[in-house]
């Protein structure tokens, strides 16, 4: 059989692979501070007699897009956008720091603070526990500060520090939980220059209209690999039909 069938079958996988991709960023078009997965081709070259005219492709999500989404006013205190690159601080689901830009901030009932997903926000000492107050905002440098119960109102008290990172030379990969983590398990300093906009959200940076150009194109490029499956089986079918003895 010819190794047409080889290559053409590892091209209809990779646009499987994209299509899903594509299918989870437009999944995600509402979801606060999400960053599109980015997924690309490349070719598998291998050397040696015989091997040039036939070469296997391969597909893979190697990172996100990471330009910013826009920015909308919600007017809720524990709701932040983060400026410029920063990225804030969270424990994931394994016990690590990873990262976010998601900023829908909520207090559990046991005084943990978290992001809309779940995960715990870190802060100078780890997870952040608030504890119980009238009133919580956060200002524009990250700095958690409540209004005890029967407090001064005029007179707030800090609590802690939230983590804005910079990823700057840093090796970054976003992974299936959607979070930024360091590659080798390692941790972002903290950006001292980071800042907040306090009651306002990040959207997600998906183009719902550019997505859908993508999932058009890549199921007409599908429909390419599946013909040159359906030709390898042709010809294979033609070369053993000229190779069988006349009876």
């Amino acid at each position: 059989m010819d190794k047409l069938i080889y290559t053409a079958a590892s091209g209809m996988k990779g646009h499987m692979a994209s299509q899903a991709a594509i299918a989870n960023n437009m999944a995600n078009v509402s979801t606060t501070g999400f960053r599109a997965d980015r997924a690309v081709f490349d070719r598998l070259a291998v050397t040696g007699p015989g091997f040039d005219t036939r070469q296997p492709t391969s597909e893979e999500v190697i990172d996100a897009d990471r330009s910013p989404g826009i920015t909308n006013h919600t007017g809720r205190p524990l709701d932040i956008a983060i400026d410029g690159d920063a990225w804030l601080a969270v424990q994931a689901t394994d016990g690590t720091e990873a990262y976010t830009r998601r900023g829908d901030l909520e207090i559990t009932a046991s005084g943990v603070l978290q992001t809309g997903d779940g995960y715990p926000v870190i802060g100078q000492s780890g997870p952040i526990t608030v504890p119980p107050a009238q009133k919580v905002f956060i200002t524009a440098e990250g700095q958690l500060s409540i209004v005890p119960i029967g407090g001064d109102p005029n007179v707030p008290q800090q609590i802690d520090q939230l983590k804005l990172a910079s990823t700057k030379g840093s090796d970054t990969v976003k992974g299936l939980d959607n979070l930024l983590h360091v590659r080798g398990d390692g941790i972002l300093p903290a950006d001292a220059d980071a800042r907040v906009q306090s009651g306002a959200l990040e959207t997600s940076n998906v183009n719902m209209a550019q997505s859908l150009i993508d999932m058009i194109q890549n199921q007409r490029e599908y429909e390419v690999q599946a013909n040159l499956v359906k030709e390898a089986k042709q010809m294979d079918e033609s070369t053993a039909s000229l190779m069988r003895l006349p009876g």
